[in-house]
């Protein structure tokens, strides 16, 4: 099916902005030359430009690329993280976050601890 994302293995973001005139090999080429990411691997990299209301994913999906976008209406605006340009892995929650309006850092989110206790 087009667009289902439900097998992706990572979901990366990219920070700061792109510019969104950019199509597949634009893209590719940002994934590839500056992030030294395969973009035929199994994930989705995710591009936001400068007012925050659009986002692009790019995804290899077996035989070619699937490319989504996303705009919002009104004066909505993603929670992009800005503070530096990388490829940021996200959890399934991060991105849920972020689709949801919300920061992907939430400051009250538990996160995982690294070690069993024994009780």
């Amino acid at each position: 099916m087009l667009g289902d994302l439900s097998g992706v293995s990572k979901i990366f973001v990219i920070t700061g902005r792109t510019d969104m005139r950019k199509s597949f090999d634009g893209l590719m080429a940002i994934i590839r030359d500056v992030y030294e990411l395969d973009p035929y691997a199994n994930a989705v990299y995710l591009f936001c430009g400068r007012d925050s209301r659009k986002l692009k994913a790019l995804h290899f999906d077996k035989d070619g690329f699937v490319l989504l976008q996303k705009r919002l209406d009104g004066s909505g605006r993603f929670q992009w993280p800005r503070n530096a340009s990388e490829a940021r892995l996200l959890t399934r929650q991060e991105f849920r976050w972020l689709m949801e309006g919300l920061s992907i850092d939430q400051p009250k989110a538990i996160k995982s601890g690294g070690k069993k206790k024994d009780f």
